[in-house]
């Protein structure tokens, strides 16, 4: 026998929460399952709890536009839910003539994604607002900040409580497929459930997820790519009040400095391509390079005050061994089967868009 229920969403991560507030709040009944003992213990965990502008990411891509409407909705909601978070603004900071061009491109971007609160600032301007900073030119991102990564998503589980949703901790999905316009959904534990909606919104885990879905076409399903993000911590006072971010480079956004609410800094992530997600030790010999990265924007960071901090996971995903550049996402009008909506490869921005993607999906949901 099993129990009806109208929505379930695999996956209690930040996106998998958002995701199921939104349909809680259309007054759906929302069901959240999380393989693990408590609420984002994977990627929303590990990440560096920036709240993006949106600037980077190519015009009219999933990121972009979700990345900007995202932090619009996660402004309102830590402001409305008393959600710690703070405007640190950002520097993208130029350290030599031959960057100008890229940050200049990167000024360019943001203006197209409809990012358009960026300021120009000469080397001397940029060492006016940060007197530790060296750089031939910054661009200036007062949209950029850092959140509390942690209470937001109790905050959202809150949410989904008060419209009736809940939270089952400590259930895995062995099986699922559609039978008469039906999901059909059990539980490593046994339990089975009839839903209207599924939401596949696993992380790292969504591809081998979707696997266990029976009748999905195969060549939809990305191969999980791991790209492992080492973070080190500064020991002592950071004199820095912003987020200070190199030009981009090929493969990533260099090695940033962050802030985390207590104004402690700490500088990555890196990237490391592993085979195991689970492999999140931090190898104190990757900090030696870390010095040379961060003494171009910040000469005087002191020999030996980087610290192993954490490490994190990208959910990278590829299809035909090409990696996607963009979230991924799969509804019915995508493979076919009704009630049934796959997220893969939300990577960052996550966070920053994940009320955003929970807007999409559960317009999806309406339909799906």
């Amino acid at each position: 026998m099993s129990e009806r229920v109208d929505c379930v969403v695999a996956g209690a991560g930040v996106v998998g929460l958002a995701v199921a507030r939104a349909l809680a709040m259309q007054g759906r009944e929302v069901l959240v399952l999380e393989p693990e003992a408590d609420i984002g213990t994977g990627t929303s965990s590990r990440s560096s709890e920036v709240i993006h502008a949106g600037i980077y990411y190519p015009t009219g891509s999933f990121k972009a536009r979700w990345c900007v409407r995202g932090r619009e909705l996660l402004i309102s909601f830590c402001e409305s839910h008393g959600v710690a978070h703070q405007r640190t603004g950002k520097l993208i900071v130029a350290t030599s003539s031959a960057q100008l061009g890229t940050l200049e491109a990167a000024r360019a971007q943001a203006e197209a994604n409809g990012v358009h609160a960026l300021r120009w600032l000469s080397g001397a301007q940029a060492k006016e607002l940060e007197p530790a900073l060296v750089c031939e030119a910054a661009l200036h991102s007062p949209g950029t900040g850092i959140v509390d990564s942690h209470a937001l998503m109790l905050a959202l589980l809150g949410d989904i409580e008060r419209h009736g949703g809940f939270l089952v901790r400590k259930t895995a999905l062995a099986h699922m497929w559609q039978e008469n316009g039906a999901m059909f959904i059990e539980a490593s534990d046994g339990t089975r459930l009839l839903a209207k909606l599924l939401v596949n919104a696993a992380g790292l885990a969504a591809p081998q997820l979707a696997k266990k879905f029976r009748g999905l076409d195969a060549r939809l399903i990305p191969e999980a790519r791991y790209a492992k993000g080492s973070y080190f911590a500064l020991s002592g006072r950071a004199p820095f009040s912003r987020l200070i971010y190199p030009v981009p480079e090929p493969g990533g956004l260099g090695v940033h400095l962050t802030l985390d609410l207590a104004m402690q800094a700490r500088f990555g992530p890196d990237v490391q391509w592993v085979d195991d997600p689970q492999d999140l030790t931090v190898d104190p010999r990757r900090g030696d390079a870390f010095y040379a990265q961060v003494r171009k924007y910040w000469p005087g960071l002191p020999e030996g005050s980087l610290v192993p901090a954490y490490a994190g996971m990208r959910p990278k995903i590829g299809f035909g061994g090409a990696l996607s550049s963009d979230f991924v996402v799969q509804g019915p009008q995508v493979h076919g089967l009704k009630g049934l909506v796959n997220l893969f490869g939300i990577e960052s921005p996550g966070l920053t868009s994940a009320l955003a993607i929970g807007e999409h999906v559960a317009a999806l949901g309406q339909v799906a």
